[in-house]
Order: structure tokens, then sequence, then C-alpha cells
């Protein structure tokens, strides 16, 4: 018997505990890992791995069914493959941090059986072109500060999931889109509500042109929907300890296209579908594009 406990934030963290026994074991059996290997790299030495691919990790050693867990910080889905042993066990999982960051394997009893530094290069910032019925916006991401919602946004973005949708929210504050086609239907996610990467932890700020993740008053439910700042709005949409307001996600900035945020900001804009402020002529979103 086993169990699988998750922890997904800005970190992954995989355990595998023995059924019977809990979490604690007996010295005399408790897990040692000799070599963890890592597939695809692009270096290894030091190893270098590839911004959003997936890695597959081969854990090596004895007594691994004793328990172990896996801490690896650029990691999210962090899955173990079905067929381990004993002495062998794989996990796989998509890499979404940049940078350096330190790997971990510990034991049943929280003793540090492995370690490994790693790192993600990354030549340049993702970024993407929105082309809208107004003109071109670039968008560049900052998956170093940001990456849960980075990630998030590219896997739409590389799904086609923005292509033709609407704005459907333009008031004095922001212009948000992402939840709806250009027809006002409202859209289903595709994937799960994310973790919510809130400015103090980021250092990133709701100014004017940033682009941020939407979501509900319920914590870490943004999933598609995100907005553009058309003015300065840290004091009300920052994170605020004193307050203990969460406020919203902030995961790049505009830096092309100021422009069309001008216009889409000066739509005139009515009641529609449950809707208070929607553009009386459809701002759509014809093709959302990585192009950097």
């Amino acid at each position: 018997m086993k169990a699988s406990t998750w922890l997904l934030g800005a970190f992954a963290s995989l355990a595998f505990l023995s059924g019977c026994g809990g979490s604690g074991s007996s010295s005399s059996t408790l897990a040692t890992v000799s070599s963890v290997s890592i597939s695809p790299t692009l270096n290894t030495s030091p190893t270098v791995l590839g911004y959003r691919k997936t890695i597959t990790m081969t854990v090596n050693g004895q007594n691994l069914q004793q328990g172990i867990t896996i801490n690896n910080p650029g990691c999210s889905n962090l899955t173990e493959v079905s067929g381990g042993s004993n002495t062998q066990r794989t996990y796989t999982c998509k890499i979404i941090r940049v940078g350096p960051f330190n790997m971990t394997v510990t034991d049943a009893n929280n003793n540090r059986v492995y370690y490994a530094a790693l790192s993600v290069s990354l030549a340049a910032r993702p970024q993407v072109t929105l082309a809208t019925t107004l003109g071109n916006l670039v968008v560049e991401l900052n998956p170093g500060v940001a990456p849960i919602s980075v990630d998030n946004f590219l896997d739409y973005v590389e799904t086609n999931f923005y292509n033709n949708t609407l704005f459907h929210r333009v008031d004095r504050n922001v212009a948000q889109a992402g939840g709806y086609s250009a027809t006002l239907t409202a859209l289903t996610p595709t994937y799960s509500a994310i973790l919510l990467e809130t400015t103090t932890t980021t250092g990133l700020s709701n100014t004017y042109g940033t682009i941020g993740m939407a979501s509900t008053s319920t914590l870490n439910s943004a999933t598609s929907q995100f907005y553009f700042n058309l003015v300065d709005n840290s004091t009300d949409f920052n994170a605020n300890t004193t307050t203990g307001a969460t406020g919203y996600a902030v995961f790049g900035t505009i830096v092309g296209g100021f422009d069309v945020l001008t216009k889409i900001g000066s739509a005139q804009t009515s009641a529609q579908s449950n809707l208070p402020t929607v553009p009386v002529t459809p701002i759509i979103i014809n093709t959302a594009i990585r192009t950097q």
C-alpha cells in the first residue's frame, strides 16, 4: 500500500510513504539514494534544464519503498511513474522555473539523502502577441518571479484558447479578457485553478500596463481570465499584509501596443448578458501567439 501527497505551489513535492508504518521508519530500514538521473538536459555539468520541458527523474537506491520525498522547486505536476521497485523509482514533471534552484530527496524521517544543484536557462523572457481588432498588444512575461501564472497563461496561449475571444470587461481600471467567446458565450477553462502568486511574493505590482490573473473572491481561483491595468491599481489590487488582502497576481507587462491599450480603455461600453461593462463594438482577440 502507498499514499501520495501533493504540495503544489512555487515548488513541487511528492512524498512516497509506506502504508503500514506511517511516515516514520527505523534507521535500519530507511531509504538511501545513490543517484538521480534526469533527462532531457541541455547540459550535465552543471545540470541545466529546458524551460517548460517535461523531464524524467530516475531515483536509484535501496529501501525506497520505506518512503522518500522529492522536493524540486522548479517542477509542476510532479508525478510518480507506475512500476517502481525497492531500488528504483521514476518521476516526471514539467519545468516552470528559470534560474538556479536545488533539488533534494529526503527519507521517511526527513533526513536529506540526496542533493543536486539545477538551473534553467532562458535567453529572453517569453513574449506573447495578442492580435486584436484594434491592433496588436505585445506582452512580456516574467517566469523568474511568477512561474505558475506564466506557465498557466502560456498553456492557454499554446492551445489556442484565447483565439476569437472577447474583452468582456472594460472600465476605468481594467480591460479583462479570456473568459468569453467573440459571441459573448462563457467559456469553460481547460485547466484547474492555480495557486495565487501574491505581489508581496513576486515583487511585481498592479501598475499601468501590467497583466494580471483575474480571479473570484475565493483564494487560488484564477484559471483562464486575465486583465490589463488601465491605471495604477497597486493600492487596490496588490496584496496588503496589514489588511490581509491577498490581491491579484501580476505576471508580466505590455512592451508594445500601448496605443492599442489606450483604444481599448476608451471603448464605449454597455450592460450585456449580465455583464456591466462590455464594449459596444466587440474588441476581439483574433489570435494569441507566443512570439519570443
